[in-house]
């Protein structure tokens, strides 16, 4: 019985508190965390040196983080030197050669790493006379050693050359040169030819005259007190000689008068990839920024971001789209893009100019400030685990006059905005009708969409605009072809020519590659065979009007329209078959090709599947291809082979492949005999 009285008390009891929580609202936010950090104190050495400890003996490790405060500078003909200070400060002292020094480093478990701006080390306490140390033998001794920018300089062309492929790296170009233009350093760019221009007496030059004391920040983090840090900052640093550091300053950016629309035309690209963009005044000390990061998070910020939840959630454009207001001292700018399918393109654009201007005119509701407040304080919170945050911290209060107490109320200014001083930032923050719009795509599928948002103006992978190249109104798409058959050798020559057998060698890191093409235009057949270590890896056969691939012991027979696309390069000179085969050709301008001017002639066949090839102007030869499947193929070093101009190197650039992959004729016999073997 005592039982039961017991169960019905506590039902009752219990039932009175569900009733009293309303399950349809959100719980209100508790009050925004104190936030405390170590105490920072400090003491400046003779020379200028600025030093801050923050002592944190929750851990036996210690941080030192140096820090340059110099403005920006603009390299020129020298883009690219920057990059090259730190490492070439860290390969080798007088003291100790790079394979030393790293040794030294790694024998105590240690990091020690160096920038245009900085000099960075981490340690055991233990430890933390001994990299104190190594630091100031970097910051000192550094004999910038010229293999090792040799070394730097290659690795970076290299890279160069794969972002001139990758379409997320031509639109950051793009972008940087529209915003910032190319006079200022956040708009300038770094190439081959700039990168090659950079010796060590520049990097010298620069490191004599900008690593100075009377710049730097050093701040110490983790287990070390001031009692500890003062003499071994003033055993090693002591000796630092001042010097004079020119002052920089630039014109200040500014939004276009109305939205521009910026294309770079890659008629490869099945994706396009977009950005809005403009230049924006927003720094830690704007009365707008913290506003700026709540805007950021609702309009880009994460999986509930408007943008994603519209152009992924609701139209199925992308898979991930996003926004934010950059923050910069100099200059920062604003962004939203995604990468959305071709023919989604002017539609994504219209979306993401939709929810700007819905987001500036009736700005966030409730539940989206909530969980922005949510979000932006517990990224915070995490950021505060790294000693790298907390010493970026004390030295940007110094560094920019921000207030003792600028990061420990920065969670209580944060909850304490309100939707109205939010929106209030939004309206002047947001700049729907005064941006830049830039997107790398397939131009002859997405240029005339992109005409809804103003004039198409059309620029290079490098981020210059087009040349306008006047072309004799008399040429035609035909008379290109008749130009380009007549250079390898005449149609008549090309006509004898009905079988051909070629073998191509290419290496990628660590293989070789045999590439093997057998064409029997007599019965309408090709086979095509990569091969690796002397193993079949992907082969496409044409013949008996079928097509298929086999790749991985797998063979995928291809349908009537892959087999018709296929066809398109099935023959030895294809340019002789185009009329036979029912295929339209349409001349579209001349185009730069990697310095050549290049007729650009659009091929369709009769299902709708596409090819672009490029025809030198001075010498008719075919120099490029272009497909969706394929990607790019440049065609070069032309030679005679039995009466016919023959390209000996081929260059393939594709997504697909994460650099460009050179191929190399070795073997090449027309009209040779071809046996049924040859075709399996």
């Amino acid at each position: 019985m005592k039982k039961i009285l017991f169960y019905v008390v506590f039902s009752l009891c219990f039932s009175s508190v569900i009733a009293q929580v309303d399950r349809t609202k959100l719980p209100e936010p508790g009050p925004a965390p104190e936030i405390k950090f170590g105490e920072a104190e400090s003491f400046t050495l003779d020379n200028g040196l600025k030093v801050f400890v923050i002592q944190n003996s929750k851990l036996p490790r210690v941080t030192y983080s140096l820090i340059l405060d110099r403005d920006p500078i603009v390299e020129g003909d020298k883009a690219g030197m920057l990059g090259f200070v730190g490492q070439m400060m860290t390969a080798g002292t007088k003291s100790r050669t790079k394979d030393v020094f790293n040794e030294e480093v790694d024998f105590i478990g240690a990091r020690i790493s160096g920038s245009s701006t900085s000099i960075s080390g981490s340690t055991l306490t233990k430890h933390q006379e001994k990299v104190m140390e190594l630091m100031a033998d970097v910051l000192f001794n550094p004999i910038f050693p010229e293999e090792e920018l040799d070394k730097l300089k290659t690795q970076t062309k290299s890279g160069l050359a794969l972002a001139k492929n990758d379409p997320n790296s031509v639109s950051s170009i793009l972008t940087s040169k529209l915003v910032y233009g190319n006079s200022h350093p956040y708009g300038e760019i770094e190439t081959e030819g700039t990168v090659d221009n950079v010796t060590v007496e520049d990097i010298k030059s620069y490191y004599e005259t900008y690593f100075r004391p009377n710049i730097a920040y050093l701040a110490i983090v983790g287990d070390m007190d001031i009692a500890t840090a003062k003499p071994l900052v003033e055993k090693y640093f002591a000796g630092w000689e001042r010097g004079e550091v020119p002052s920089k300053s630039y014109e200040k950016p500014k939004a276009p008068e109305k939205n521009i629309v910026a294309l770079v035309d890659r008629s490869a690209s099945q994706q396009s990839v977009i950005e809005v963009t403009y230049p924006l005044d927003n720094f830690l000390t704007s009365e707008d920024y913290l506003q700026s990061r709540i805007l950021g998070y609702v309009l880009g910020g994460g999986f509930s971001g408007r943008l994603l939840q519209n152009l992924r959630e609701d139209k199925g454009f992308t898979y991930g789209a996003s926004a934010n207001f950059g923050s910069d001292d100099l200059i920062a700018r604003f962004y939203a893009g995604s990468s959305v399918r071709g023919s989604a393109t002017d539609s994504a654009i219209n979306e993401i100019i939709y929810e700007i201007r819905n987001l500036k005119e009736n700005g966030v509701q409730e539940l989206e400030l909530k969980g922005a407040k949510s979000a932006l304080s517990g990224s915070f919170a995490r950021s505060l685990e790294s000693p790298a945050t907390i010493a970026s911290f004390a030295i940007n209060m110094e560094r920019y006059d921000l207030p003792s107490d600028y990061y420990s109320t920065y969670l209580q200014r944060l909850n304490d905005l309100t939707e109205d001083q939010v929106n209030a930032s939004a309206k002047k923050l947001l700049k729907p009708e005064n941006m830049y719009i830039t997107v790398v795509g397939n131009g002859s599928q997405i240029q005339e969409g992109l005409m809804a948002f103003g004039e198409v103006k059309r620029f290079t992978n490098a981020g210059d605009p087009e040349r306008q190249i006047a072309m004799d109104s008399e040429i035609t798409a035909e008379k290109v072809i008749e130009d380009y058959i007549k250079a390898i050798g005449g149609a008549e020559k090309a006509k004898t020519i009905k079988t051909s057998i070629m073998e191509s060698v290419a290496e990628i890191p660590g293989a070789k590659l045999n590439i093997n093409y057998v064409y029997d235009e007599n019965v309408q057949a090709f086979s095509n065979k990569i091969m690796a270590m002397g193993n079949v890896a992907i082969h496409t056969l044409i013949k008996d009007g079928k097509a298929s691939v086999t790749a991985g012991g797998q063979t995928q027979e291809l349908s009537d329209e892959q087999f018709e696309a296929a066809k398109m390069n099935m023959f030895i000179f294809p340019e002789l078959h185009y009329e036979e085969l029912g295929y339209s050709i349409v001349l579209e301008g001349i185009n730069d090709v990697e310095g050549q001017n290049a007729y650009k002639v659009l091929i369709s066949n009769p299902t709708g599947a596409k090819q672009i090839n490029f025809y030198a102007v001075d010498s008719g030869l075919k120099i490029k291809t272009e497909s969706t499947d394929a990607g790019e193929i440049f065609y070069s070093d032309y030679q005679d082979v039995e009466g016919i101009q023959y390209p000996m190197m081929s260059t393939l650039k594709s997504p697909m492949i994460p650099i460009p992959l050179e191929a190399k004729v070795e073997k090449l016999e027309f009209n040779a005999s071809v046996s049924a073997e040859d075709l399996k």
